[in-house]
């Protein structure tokens, strides 16, 4: 019969759809990847069906001219009848034949065992014979290669007494892996031409629903094929004088056993996530994986593809492997099951290792010590910016994963704490940095020999326009730039440390950039002429008195004493040259 024939009539008996069945003398149109629809969405897609043992070496543990007899003779092309012949290309018209060596030189069993080279889904073993077909034999399949086989099914007239079988036993949902004997091909004729036809899923309860039956997707996967011949028909229409001895053999020579074709239908096994099969560097089959799968099967998720389990592809869902989310900071994940279910059955992806000092699951916040970065996507390598605490001000190096505030000590202020509040001034202790200001009390530092004079009157002459101009700047014997960076009390005086950060005219060589004092009388603090406060830049111009228990600038209600302005440092430039050009000489 022809091999297109048997494949057609074993799709029909196991119920599939032969308008999918792939006819190999049709050329057909394959869309650019089956594994994915028009618009790029994953979906099942599975190999072409084909006859696996073509072209594949079969092992035969009897061949007739190995070792050449009068009947054949292995130098001899036309009586010698090689394993090869089994799964060569076979025609009407050039049938070529495999042949034992005859039973009277060989053991009675004689045994066909065919790799397939990878795992197969088999769907029909079939068996064209040049002789008459066997009384009895068993077809087996192996999973791993060869190493344990397991029976596929038996034929024989008498299964009970030579496999230990009932004849046509019923299959069930609870026994589906279990195989069949049956007395149908068994008959003694025809001659020639003889076939049995195996079919894995004709007869099983789930044959209709092989996508949701585990069981039956085992039962139909092999790596090989073995068929095991146990006994030939004992007639005497076969022309000779043959008879069955004592032992159950065979006396004669005239027995043996011919197979002119040995197909194995399947697809290629590759869980509905690869449309073909192909060769990888070693020679061996391997399936074209999609769906973020791999391996010889596409039988697990290729890595950091772990954000839900392996699953086999389905008529209605592809069940693709997906990437894990971890927004472009890690390289490497994992998938924990736990989180999984949490998720609704979502997503189970832990990312390892995140980088750009980022940390989660996902990488999706950042790292302890630095904060995001708001104005940049989450999957920019510079999303998480150093909270950079100071280590003096800060209580602590973690920062507000959203703001980038830092946690300041009592009375430290600023982002990254490098200040102090309102009302506080520098201590330069690291456990209390800022300390309170305390309050002056006018009376308390006027002495007994003065009255205190009311403020407003008090204070006038330092009153009114700030406006800085070259008179006021020649009038002065010092201008600086200073940072107030602490104070205390020195009698009636206030002693306030300041950081000078730029000298631009005084007559006091010894003042210059840098740690140094400025004295201001109480009486002039309290009344806030001038008025000055801790941790803030201001402008001083004044008139220089040293005396040698009071080292360093002197401010009064006189001096110009106000809070520093960027835009200052040109004019004062300016000022600064006309000075050294003479301009604030006395006619």
């Amino acid at each position: 019969m022809d091999p297109v024939c048997i494949l057609w009539l074993l799709l029909s008996a196991c119920g599939l759809d032969l308008s999918q069945a792939v006819n190999p003398f049709v050329v057909q149109q394959l869309p650019p990847d089956p594994c994915y629809d028009e618009k790029g969405a994953p979906r099942r897609c599975i190999p072409e069906f084909v006859n696996a043992a073509f072209g594949k070496e079969v092992q035969a543990s009897s061949t007739c001219g190995k070792p050449a007899t009068r009947h054949c003779d292995s130098s001899d092309p036309r009586k010698a009848h090689p394993a090869s012949y089994l799964t060569d290309l076979n025609t009407a018209a050039n049938l070529t034949c495999w042949r034992s060596d005859t039973l009277h030189h060989s053991p009675q069993n004689v045994t066909l065992t065919l790799s397939l080279g990878k795992k197969f889904e088999v769907i029909y073993v079939s068996l064209l014979f040049c002789s008459p077909r066997p009384e009895s034999a068993a077809v087996l399949k192996s999973m791993d290669y060869g190493k344990t086989w397991v029976p596929y099914q038996y034929y024989s007239s008498q299964c009970r007494k030579i496999y230990g079988k009932p004849n046509k036993a019923t299959i069930t949902k609870q026994n589906e892996q279990e195989a069949l004997c049956t007395d149908g091909h068994t008959d003694l004729y025809p001659l020639s031409g003889g076939l049995i036809a195996f079919s894995t899923l004709d007869g099983r309860p789930s044959a209709q629903d092989l996508d949701n039956s585990p069981v039956l997707q085992d039962w139909v996967t092999a790596t090989d094929i073995r068929v095991i011949f146990s006994r030939p028909h004992l007639f005497r229409e076969l022309g000779g004088r043959d008879h069955e001895d004592e032992d159950g053999g065979v006396s004669s020579s005239s027995y043996y056993y011919a197979v002119g074709e040995f197909q194995v239908g399947g697809r290629c096994k590759c869980n509905g996530h690869a449309s073909r099969c192909t060769k990888d560097k070693e020679g061996k089959l391997v399936c074209d994986c999609k769906h973020g799968t791999e391996g010889p099967e596409c039988d697990r998720c290729k890595p950091f593809h772990y954000d839900r389990p392996w699953q086999r592809a389905t008529a209605r869902e592809a069940n693709e492997c997906l990437a894990c989310n971890c927004n472009l900071h890690a390289r490497r994940c994992r998938f924990n099951m736990e989180l999984y279910k949490l998720s609704g059955r979502k997503s189970g992806g832990v990312c390892l290792n995140c980088r750009h000092n980022t940390a989660g699951r996902h990488c999706h916040y950042c790292k302890e010590g630095f904060y995001r970065d708001m104005s940049k996507s989450i999957t920019d390598r510079k999303a998480c910016k150093a909270c950079d605490c100071h280590p003096v001000g800060a209580a602590g190096k973690t920062c507000n994963q959203t703001t980038g505030q830092c946690p300041c000590k009592d009375g430290v202020t600023g982002l990254t704490c490098n200040r102090c509040a309102k009302g506080y001034q520098q201590s330069r202790s690291p456990v209390a940095p800022c300390i309170k200001i305390p309050a002056i009390n006018p009376t308390s530092v006027v002495t007994s020999t003065e009255e205190p004079a009311d403020c407003d009157s008090y204070c006038k002459p330092a009153k009114g326009n700030y406006k800085i101009n070259m008179k006021k700047y020649c009038k002065k014997d010092y201008v600086v730039q200073v940072n107030v960076l602490d104070m205390e009390t020195v009698a009636n005086w206030a002693k306030f440390t300041v950081n000078i950060l730029s000298v631009y005219k005084c007559k006091d060589e010894r003042v210059k950039r840098g740690d140094n004092f400025l004295w201001i009388h109480m009486k002039d603090l309290a009344c806030k002429c001038p008025k000055i406060q801790i941790s803030r830049k201001y402008l001083v111009m004044g008139i220089s008195e040293n005396p040698t228990d009071r080292p360093g600038l002197m401010a009064d209600k006189n001096s110009l004493v106000i809070q520093w302005r960027d835009a200052w440092t040109r004019r004062l430039r300016k000022l600064q040259r006309r000075e050294k050009k003479g301009k604030c000489l006395k006619p």
